[in-house]
């Protein structure tokens, strides 16, 4: 038996009459899987090219790998370039959970009349913090108004009618508008002319491969001989894991892994810790010891309840991701 000795920061360990503890036999931490689970389960952060959709680089990446499932977290139109992931295999049942990232973004706004310094800071602190926006045309929501948050904007020059700028923003937020709408308020009209996306929740520039990058790794990979140079490639395809980080997550005993995977939902005693900032109806992420993604679900407790109480549903799950008979059926 191994036992669980990380401590996570900002995290909440219940109280057991007895050690966290995994048992090494079954399941594996996700640095340990091989290039065939991982092409299975994995992702991919794409660097984005301008030209292709968002749809058609998903399509590429399938190709390139020889794989038949694939799908991208957050559309970029076909003129924007920067951080794509791309879900392999069965991580594609998790997009719809996954969506929800804070983003960043480098832009060009151009305006139609020059702009100074101080009216350019003005209006960033106009649209900072929440805004009202409505989705463009074309956009796949209903354009009906709608609140988002912007983290932070700021100046990183300013040339004339061109203010170069990184903005840091709430997931579903669009640059477009953003820069039309405070055109708007500046009387002065503008429109966006260059965007980059530079990060999609932990995932940033640093960690972008581009498709040449992808096609190199794989020749490799498969390359003469019996075995291929597998270095490349596995340092590409990385767990899906690593993209639920900063996601609100409760990890489970492993008596508890094969019940949720079977359909059960998630009761308090199989608990082994959690996010001290869950709040009722939050979407969370219910995690192995080991660090494996088992499902995802809506909380039906906050973190104190989770922690106080002794029984009762603390999850309702919705989404499976963990294949039955990973870990040994322990229940009845």
């Amino acid at each position: 038996m191994a036992s669980d000795v990380g401590i996570d920061v900002g995290i909440i360990f219940r109280i057991h009459p007895f050690e966290l503890v995994t048992d090494k036999r079954y399941g594996k931490p996700p640095a340990s899987r091989t290039l065939s689970e991982l092409l299975d389960s994995g992702f991919i952060a794409i660097d984005k090219p301008v030209g292709p959709s968002s749809h058609q680089v998903s399509g590429i990446v399938a190709n390139i790998l020889g794989i038949k499932k694939t799908a991208h977290l957050g559309t970029l139109d076909p003129n924007v370039s920067g951080v794509l992931p791309i879900l392999l295999g069965k991580a594609t049942k998790a997009v719809h959970y996954l969506m929800q990232h804070d983003k960043e973004y480098i832009g060009v706004a151009g305006f139609k009349e020059n702009v100074n310094e101080k009216e350019v800071k003005e209006v960033f602190r106009h649209f900072h913090g929440d805004i009202i926006q409505i989705p463009p045309v074309g956009a796949a929501v209903a354009r009906k108004p709608r609140k988002r948050h912007i983290y932070s904007i700021k100046i990183m020059d300013i040339n004339e009618k061109r203010v170069r700028f990184r903005v840091r923003c709430e997931a579903g937020t669009y640059i477009r508008t953003l820069v039309d709408d405070m055109g708007k308020h500046m009387k002065n009209p503008a429109k966006l002319i260059e965007l980059r996306r530079t990060m999609v929740g932990s995932i940033t520039e640093k960690d972008l491969v581009t498709l040449d990058e992808l096609r190199e790794a794989v020749s490799l990979w498969k390359g003469e001989g019996e075995k291929g140079d597998e270095t490349k490639i596995r340092r590409i395809v990385r767990p899906i894991e690593e993209i639920t980080e900063g996601k609100k997550k409760i990890w489970v005993l492993d008596g508890a892994v094969d019940a949720i995977c079977s359909g059960a939902q998630l009761t308090v005693p199989g608990i082994a810790k959690l996010s001290d900032d869950i709040e009722k109806y939050d979407i969370v992420c219910m995690m192995t010891l080991k660090g494996e993604l088992v499902a995802f679900g809506t909380a039906l407790m906050s973190s104190k309840e989770m922690v106080s109480n002794k029984k009762g549903t603390a999850v309702k799950i919705s989404r499976v991701m963990m294949p039955r008979g990973t870990y040994p059926r322990r229940w009845k």
